[in-house]
């Protein structure tokens, strides 16, 4: 009984360390979600421009549109809320990742992409889970919370690859 405990109390205190964390500032969230969007949206736009594979191409497709749409949600709770919003930039990452992708060719492109999104999107839904859970800003709260099951899709699509 005592072991079980043990490993119960081990077990529970990842969850429990998470939770205490300072909530993150929703202008760090509107930045962080902001560059995770526009890495998305050029990254896919690359491949978009040289990809020959169909699934890979409404991969891609599909992530210009959800996450343009995601940025705009983001900013307008984020104004609504007077949360300032800056242009997205890319993160170090993801400017590393979209430099990458720029100099691989051809199917190397594809597969580096694929690769890159899977990281990508476990990075997302983090963001936007965390923010969802934790989030101060309740509309930014909100917008988080729905971007969650779009990731998700995003991440199971991304397991068929």
């Amino acid at each position: 009984m005592k072991t079980f405990l043990t490993a119960a109390a081990l077990i529970a205190m990842p969850m429990t360390a998470l939770s205490a964390q300072a909530p993150m500032p929703a202008s760090t969230y509107v930045m962080k979600a902001g560059a995770s969007d526009l890495y998305e949206k050029t990254s896919s736009q690359l491949v978009l421009a040289t990809t020959t594979n169909p699934k890979l191409k409404g991969f891609a497709q599909m992530m210009v549109t959800d996450h343009t749409k995601s940025t705009e949600d983001v900013k307008a709770a984020a104004m609504a809320a007077k949360v300032k919003v800056a242009p997205p930039k890319l993160d170090a990452m993801g400017a590393k990742n979209v430099a990458a992708l720029r100099a691989a060719k051809g199917m190397a492109r594809d597969r580096l992409y694929v690769t890159q999104q899977k990281a990508a999107h476990q990075k997302a839904l983090a963001l936007q889970q965390g923010y969802a859970d934790n989030g101060t800003v309740p509309g930014l709260k909100t917008v988080a919370a729905g971007i969650v099951p779009v990731v998700q899709t995003h991440i199971s699509e991304l397991q068929t690859m």
